[in-house]
């Protein structure tokens, strides 16, 4: 975590870090110290809040709060914060990245080129007149659409709980993820995971997508179902795959994504600039200040009172 936001809570609060902990039974057992937690990726479910029975206020670090049991959270009185915004930017350079390097195929390229092979790599196709297909429209995705639409990309969105008078002028609704699928070049995820949205791309959507199509998630892993995704890739359903976020993580090297050539992993650093970083400590630690004082920020998630 970026110093600067635990500097802004020296004034009247004593900080821990995790890294404090042996395992997670040594965390369970200190848990009733915190009066609030800043969490980026640590699971905090109904046991750990439980337990801590002092606890006032989670402050995720970051946007997506499936690692936190918002249900308990309610239940124990306990507010729940995000940073949404903060990171949009961060996220959605690396997605526009991780299509650009898919699409050129510049691991294959960075691969021959170490084992001293100059020629070979074949032609690859630019990405004007192609479409991307945003599944979700919140702030990253409009930024990956402003990014696309530089390189001459047209922008098309599924996103059912967005009103399409609000999207702009770059980017087009359509009314369904099939209809999205079928017109997408490359499909990019920025959808929440959600009970809906739990392998919403899975065996039947990924036939909707041609040969030459390529799959962007730097949102959440299980949104995409894994062994769905693999197949596709082995039998050439699809062209590639850039991926910054996974069900287990870290993943193991033996899954079944690591063994294809055309398929560019990131270890979930699609938030991590400097810049990002950055405000994403002090949003975190400013929404701690804020409970403190006894006020509900802005980003609170959870119906609390205080």
């Amino acid at each position: 975590m970026d110093p600067a936001g635990p500097e802004r809570l020296e004034s009247f609060a004593t900080t821990t870090h995790i890294d404090e902990f042996d395992d997670r039974e040594h965390l369970l057992a200190n848990a009733d110290q915190f009066d609030a937690v800043i969490t980026r990726i640590e699971r905090l479910d109904a046991e750990f809040i439980d337990r801590a029975s002092n606890l006032k206020h989670i402050s995720k670090h970051g946007v997506g709060y499936d690692n936190i049991d918002v249900d308990a959270a309610s239940d124990n009185d306990v507010v729940v914060t995000n940073t949404p915004g903060v990171n949009s930017r961060a996220v959605a350079e690396h997605a526009i990245t991780l299509m650009l390097a898919v699409r050129r195929r510049l691991l294959d390229a960075d691969r021959r080129l170490r084992n001293g092979e100059w020629e070979g790599h074949g032609t690859t196709d630019e990405l004007r007149g192609d479409t991307i297909g945003l599944f979700g429209c919140g702030d990253i995705a409009r930024i990956v659409a402003d990014l696309a639409t530089g390189l001459g990309m047209t922008c098309l969105t599924y996103d059912p709980y967005v009103d399409e008078e609000t999207l702009p002028d770059s980017i087009s609704a359509v009314d369904s993820l099939e209809s999205l699928l079928d017109r997408a070049d490359v499909l990019s995820i920025h959808t929440p995971l959600t009970p809906e949205t739990r392998h919403a791309i899975s065996h039947d959507e990924l036939e909707y997508l041609s040969p030459s199509g390529i799959l962007i998630n730097t949102a959440r892993a299980e949104v995409v179902d894994r062994d769905a995704l693999a197949a596709a890739l082995e039998s050439d359903t699809i062209a590639g795959a850039g991926l910054d976020v996974f069900e287990a993580e870290p993943p193991t090297p033996e899954g079944p994504l690591f063994e294809h050539e055309n398929v560019i992993l990131t270890p979930h650093i699609g938030a991590q600039t400097t810049e990002s970083l950055r405000d994403m400590s002090v949003e975190s630690a400013t929404n701690v200040k804020s409970v403190f004082e006894g006020e509900l920020p802005a980003t609170t998630i959870n119906d609390v009172s205080l």
